[in-house]
């Protein structure tokens, strides 16, 4: 960890070398705070959702509709985390702007101050994965604390960029199955 404003700072486990608004399919693991099952439980190897799991379950599909990049494909919302397949094609016309990849007008512009600059460079960029898994966390949170449910996010999210089909059949597989292997699961009880 590193030091910003007298704070503990975690480095990013993103791949440096990799922009996250490219045209790829994520394989995205986001857990509840400190594994708590705020989503539901398991019984009989299926997936019985709490109150926050079903807003959880609702909004993971509206993700699509308020990022025309975005193609949803497999995911469960499990007791204390939800995996799922995230495919962006960075290709597509989104907020009515061709997103080639490039930088926008706005990030291109330099900063007054050095805090804005290191702000800028550590915050998700629009239509990147970080930039739409904040906001499902959020939409969720916002939704269940208006509602007086109990919820609770892990500060990050795992991701997985998928390289092959086989690869990609696997985790789809793997998602599929995830209630049924509860008990062998490395986020299970």
């Amino acid at each position: 960890m590193s030091w910003y404003q007298n704070r503990y700072r975690r480095q990013s486990t993103r791949l440096k070398s990799w922009d996250y608004r490219r045209s790829a399919a994520y394989f995205v693991t986001i857990c509840t705070k400190n594994r708590k099952h705020y989503l539901g439980d398991i019984v009989d190897n299926k997936m019985v959702l709490s109150n926050t799991g079903v807003i959880a379950d609702v909004l993971w599909d509206e993700i699509r509709n308020y990022n025309r990049c975005v193609k949803l494909d497999a995911y469960v919302i499990m007791p204390n985390h939800i995996h799922g397949i995230i495919i962006l094609n960075s290709n597509r016309i989104t907020n009515g702007h061709i997103n080639n990849g490039l930088s926008s007008k706005s990030e291109q512009l330099s900063s007054e101050t050095h805090k804005n600059e290191y702000m800028s460079e550590i915050s998700p960029k629009a239509n990147s994965l970080s930039a739409i898994i904040r906001s499902y966390k959020s939409a969720v949170t916002k939704h269940a604390n208006r509602l007086g449910y109990d919820n609770g996010w892990q500060p990050r999210f795992y991701d997985h960029i998928i390289k092959s089909g086989r690869a990609f059949n696997n985790i789809r597989n793997y998602i599929i199955n995830n209630p049924k292997n509860w008990k062998s699961d490395k986020f299970g009880d």
